[in-house]
């Protein structure tokens, strides 16, 4: 009988996994807040979460390495799985994004499955939250999302499409778009076909390449998005309205989500010129993640990214020219599509192979800042209530990785007819981090009132 094939990482994952240091943890993670429906509700839920998690295989997954290829490593299923020390249940708090904050800052332990759930009991009784770590190596943010799905209370979803049988074994080659080579493949006639894929492959990566030098020149950041790591995490979230959102996208244009980065930018000038830094001539470099994953995918494996890389219009005083300047950009990232441009970084990552990426990860990691400022993504929600215990979902902030050597990462999505905003920040570099949740909420105020007088 032959043995499984390990669940070797992708590139991507394997650069995550390696660029981590002490005090720079790779993980996202995940705020919930849910309504209390009895004084027990929180210890139920940590019992739930604990009793669901083994049933779950990727929550079962830890990374270890391989001998082959040299400098990889796989997902490979715990013998003794231990739920209880995955999801653990707090003290109660007063305040969840100061005491997800304090959480975020510890980094998961590399030889177990590289997970934590964490509830967090309101000091009132009235609700709980439960804070989801993942390593970003296990999980990106849909990915992230199947799993604590997995484990909170079942509910009806559209049927996911089977998925695609294993490749044929064969000789596997070290670029994106080509598929496995069998021996009937090394057909001469049929040849040259590889050989432009690898051709263009190479294209693709010069291309990149090019873009991310372009992407350097003229760059007018400011200093206040930039800090030596130091390990330390500050969270804080915002509750916009979707239907605010809506009634700006239908007056200018656009779309929900250009809306948002514009609020974005407006939020950083306000944030900078409130602190003294200003805001005249600022520029940041945003990194927009964009999944390439297959619509409608059965169990979705490993991170599948891509980006776009916009200059965001801090410095521009309208903000209907913020807006405006937004869309520009975006549209023509759209145009060229998530495989080209400065943005498309990430896919380098399948043209290096795995020992490139255990010895220049450090040194990777640590230059992310010359690349970008700060990361904007959205993680897709499904529309539909959710619920632990019986307990109602009422809010969720969504919680990005920070880049080492920078201080502020947001990530949002909407969820029932909100729009939640997870703030992460270098708690020392970023004292003020609720300063600019007060920035975000003013923006869309004043977006919305210039668009409907």
């Amino acid at each position: 009988m032959t043995a499984k094939s390990p669940d070797l990482l992708a590139p991507l994952d394997l650069a995550f996994w390696n660029i981590e240091t002490a005090e720079h943890p790779m993980h996202l993670g995940a705020l919930g807040v849910f309504e209390a429906d009895a004084p027990g509700a929180a210890q139920h839920a940590a019992e739930l979460l604990a009793a669901r998690a083994p049933a779950v295989p990727g929550l079962r997954m830890r990374i270890a390495g391989v001998l082959v290829p040299v400098g990889g490593a796989a997902r490979v299923p715990v013998a003794d799985f231990d739920p209880l020390y995955h999801v653990r249940i707090t003290e109660p708090v007063t305040d969840f994004h100061a005491a997800a904050g304090a959480l975020m800052e510890r980094p998961l332990d590399r030889r177990r499955p590289p997970w934590e759930a964490h509830v967090l009991p309101a000091a009132d009784g009235r609700s709980f939250a439960v804070l989801f770590k993942f390593h970003h190596a296990l999980a990106d943010g849909l990915r992230a999302l199947t799993l604590a799905a997995a484990v909170l209370d079942p509910v009806d979803l559209p049927a996911a499409r089977t998925p695609e049988p294993a490749p044929r074994r064969g000789l596997r080659l070290p670029f994106p778009g080509l598929r496995d080579i069998t021996l009937g493949d090394l057909d001469p006639r049929r040849y040259p076909g590889h050989v432009r894929a690898v051709a263009g492959a190479t294209t693709q990566a010069v291309s990149i390449g090019a873009s991310v030098a372009r992407a350097t020149w003229g760059v007018r950041t400011s200093p206040a998005l930039s800090a030596e790591p130091t390990g330390t995490r500050r969270t804080a979230g915002v509750v916009l309205d979707l239907d605010d959102v809506h009634r700006i996208r239908k007056t200018v244009g656009g779309t929900v989500n250009d809306v948002l980065i514009a609020v974005v930018a407006g939020a950083v000038r306000r944030w900078l010129d409130d602190r003294g830094d200003g805001s005249e001539g600022v520029e940041p470099r945003a990194l927009i993640p964009v999944s390439r994953r297959r619509p409608r995918t059965a169990h979705p494996q490993g991170n599948r990214l891509s980006g776009y890389l916009v200059r965001l219009p801090v410095a521009e005083r309208d903000p209907l020219e913020r807006l405006r300047a937004v869309r520009l950009a975006m549209d023509r990232h759209k145009d060229r599509g998530p495989h080209r441009g400065a943005g498309a970084v990430a896919l380098l990552a399948d043209h290096v192979p795995p020992l490139g990426h255990r010895l220049g990860g450090a040194l990777v990691g640590r230059n992310a800042r010359l690349l970008f400022d700060l990361m904007v993504t959205s993680v897709p929600l499904p529309s539909l209530g959710l619920t632990l215990g019986g307990c109602p979902l009422t809010a969720v902030f969504p919680l990005a990785p920070l880049a080492q050597g920078q201080s502020l990462a947001v990530a949002l999505s909407t969820y029932r007819g909100q729009v939640h905003f997870g703030l992460v920040a270098d708690a020392e570099a970023v004292p003020d981090l609720e300063t600019l949740a007060r920035a975000t909420r003013d923006e869309l105020t004043e977006l919305l009132a210039v668009c409907t007088p």
